[in-house]
């Protein structure tokens, strides 16, 4: 006994001293973290960025500066501004058009016997003092965005420009030179269509289509020069790498912080409830006694607690408190996912939860009740055992009336399911399945009427089948078979009477072609009745999805490179496999991939993309037509559909619809989108469990 007990001191002490090296390093990565965000404002971009120049603040500040110079050209100066200068007829326009409406609906003075105009006249008169209130409030908005705009200008100590739209000069620089702009370490010159912009490494910023987008909205009859001085830049480079140092250490720290903490808290999740001569058997303790929900909505709280106190914090600059409030909530958090960690172990997770224990208990009196005896015996025990429950459980009385209504209207919508399902099968609809699950009375009920239809309905769909595809073949494939056909016959009777031979060698060259092309029809006509017949033998097996294209692509590699078209592939980093039949999931690519060489325009790009959605896989092909696609996709998956309506090309116009057909046997889906000459295919195929 005295063994045992020892076996459990040390464990125990073991697990504390763990339990705190848990908190303290979650708590310390957190404070970190915190502390880099709030007390430093930094931008954890930064450790990407190398050098000042191809960073945020580099590019923020040009962004404003550009935006800001261009908000001073056009407003010009504040006397211009009180002056009205800056004020749009459009804008004022707009204003009256809302003090009208405020009119027509609030006045008095609006008559509705009378026109618009009007009613507009007197409108002017009577709003005169708001309309000039609303005229002054714009040019009040417009000055206060010229000042924000000149005090962000004068915020930039060593900041240069010279700035010249339509005429009107603004500038802070003793030199409106060009070369004397270029002087200086960092500059961007916008003159007519000359766009310079130095250090050169600015045009290699990850973000640089941000700033861009600002310099997009220069005018190319606009001139702008901007330059920062030598000690302006650096003081911020300086500023630039004592953050970007600062913010590696922190992310280095916090790195090794939560690697002490998964290390641990691992450990804790291996060793929580159990003892040294127990290892069987989950010790639960008081803490366990709470109910699981209750224990997810503490966590929850606390949680919410924290941002909450985090942000007062920041308010308040108080920083020093972040440790020990993040230390107190992280370590009651804790213990509170330790207990749901024994009851995950212990397999209660569910059952030791408050709304499980009530409902639990409820539904299994209400469906014992109803299991048991005739149909006419339920009646009777629900009629005599629903009162009896309400008077039970009176506290809950909302819950045990929602609980009757819900069954109630559960049994009336099954026997309206099977009313109207016999009507329309009565009506002759023997497709139509009636739904009701269960195993009462109704579900047996409805699955015993399901059966009669069955053998009827198979009957049918053989017979509709067999009727459907003659007429597809009849109706789709006379005018692509009666081409090449006809072509053959008239050069027969040409070659019947030629005696050229240089001739006759070019007309059998002719036949020859129209033959092969006849032959390509007949054998994309049989595969697709085959394919949307679902008579296909499917065997489905584990298939790395991009292995498969990428050697598919590999095969392919002699017509990619004739067709001059680049080919680019985005997958995830992990491997992703699916459920499907590799020869037919291939043949639907190709079938694709096919289109593409014949249609695709050339020296464009090809995107496939493999999305792993969670629970499927989602493969998209994407590529620019050559054809002017003014065709709905509804339209394309038709049979001998193609995109180009001349039909010039040599398809045959079944290869969308055996792709579909192909998938659709593999139990995925498959479906194209538009978008101008922007064709996309989008394939869904079931992702296939681990082993």
């Amino acid at each position: 006994m005295d063994i045992k007990w020892r076996k459990y001191s040390h464990s125990l002490v073991t697990k504390v001293i763990v339990f705190i090296i848990t908190v303290l390093c979650f708590t310390s990565a957190i404070t970190i973290f915190t502390n880099i965000a709030f007390l430093h404002r930094a931008d954890f971009d930064i450790i990407f960025e190398n050098s000042y120049y191809q960073g945020n603040d580099y590019r923020r500040a040009s962004s404003d500066i550009v935006e800001s110079l261009r908000k001073v050209q056009r407003y010009k100066s504040e006397q211009f501004i009180l002056t009205g200068g800056t004020l749009a007829e459009q804008e004022i326009q707009n204003e009256e058009s809302n003090l009208f409406r405020e009119f027509e609906y609030n006045s008095r003075s609006y008559n509705p016997n009378l026109t618009i105009e009007e009613n507009f006249s007197t409108f002017k008169e009577v709003y005169a003092d708001k309309i000039l209130q609303a005229k002054d409030n714009l040019i009040k908005e417009d000055l206060n965005d010229y000042n924000l705009a000149m005090q962000r200008l004068a915020n930039y100590q060593g900041l240069l420009y010279y700035v010249n739209i339509s005429g009107n000069e603004f500038t802070n620089s003793p030199d409106k030179a060009k070369n004397y702009f270029k002087s200086h370490p960092a500059y961007m010159i916008f003159d007519g269509s000359e766009r310079e912009i130095f250090p050169r490494e600015i045009n290699d910023s990850r973000d640089y289509y941000w700033f861009s987008a600002s310099i997009d909205q220069i005018g190319l009859q606009d001139i702008m020069y901007i330059a920062f001085r030598e000690d302006y830049l650096n003081s911020k480079i300086l500023e630039w790498k004592e953050n970007k140092l600062l913010i590696t250490n922190g992310l280095y720290q916090i790195a090794g912080f939560l690697l002490g903490f998964a290390a641990s808290f691992i450990y804790l999740i291996l060793v929580t409830g159990r003892r040294p001569d127990q290892d069987q058997e989950i010790q639960l303790n008081f803490i366990n006694r709470i109910y699981n929900d209750f224990n997810i909505g503490m966590c929850i709280v606390l949680i919410a607690l924290w941002v909450g106190a985090m942000d007062q914090l920041d308010n308040l600059k108080s920083y020093k408190l972040i440790f020990p409030i993040t230390l107190l909530i992280a370590a009651l958090v804790c213990v509170l996912v330790l207990s749901l960690v024994k009851h995950l172990k212990n397999r209660t997770f569910i059952k030791y939860t408050l709304t499980y224990s009530m409902f639990h208990k409820l539904f299994r009196f209400i469906n014992d009740i109803y299991n048991s005896g005739s149909m006419a015996v339920k009646v009777v025990l629900i009629v005599i055992g629903y009162p009896v429950i309400v008077a039970i459980t009176f506290f809950m009385f909302p819950i045990t009336l929602g609980v009757a209504t819900w069954l109630a209207f559960k049994k009336v919508k099954e026997f309206n399911a099977i009313k109207d399902g016999v009507k329309r099968v009565k009506d002759g609809d023997i497709h139509y399945t009636i739904n009701v699950a269960g195993e009462g009375e109704l579900a047996k009920l409805a699955a015993d009427i399901n059966s009669i239809t069955d053998g009827l309905y198979k009957a049918v769909e053989s017979e509709t089948k067999s009727e459907r595809l003659k007429a597809e073949l009849i109706t789709n494939v006379s005018h692509d078979i009666r081409t090449p056909l006809t072509s053959i016959i008239t050069y027969v009777d040409l070659l019947k009477q030629e005696k050229d031979q240089t001739k006759v060698k070019e007309y059998l060259e002719i036949i020859d072609q129209k033959s092969q092309r006849l032959k390509v029809l007949t054998e994309d006509l049989f595969e697709a009745a085959k394919a949307s017949s679902g008579t296909i033998l499917v065997n489905f097996e584990k298939i790395d999805l991009l292995s498969l294209i990428t050697q598919g692509l590999g095969e392919l590699d002699d017509k990619i490179q004739e067709s001059k078209l680049e080919f680019k592939l985005s997958h995830p980093n992990d491997k992703v496999y699916i459920k499907a039949d590799g020869k037919l999931l291939w043949r639907a690519i190709e079938n694709l991939l096919s289109n593409i060489f014949k249609y695709a325009l050339e020296g464009s790009r090809v995107y496939i993309d493999i999305i792993d959605t969670g629970t499927g896989v989602t493969l998209i092909i994407k590529n620019i037509s050559a054809y002017e696609l003014n065709i709905s996709s509804d339209e394309l998956m038709e049979r001998f559909k193609r995109g180009d309506e001349s039909r010039s090309s040599q398809g045959s116009g079944l290869g969308l619809s055996i792709a579909k057909s192909l998938i659709e046997v593999q139990k995925g889906s498959f479906n194209i989108e538009i978008d101008g000459d922007l064709f996309k295919a989008v394939i869904q195929m079931t992702k296939a469990e681990l082993d």
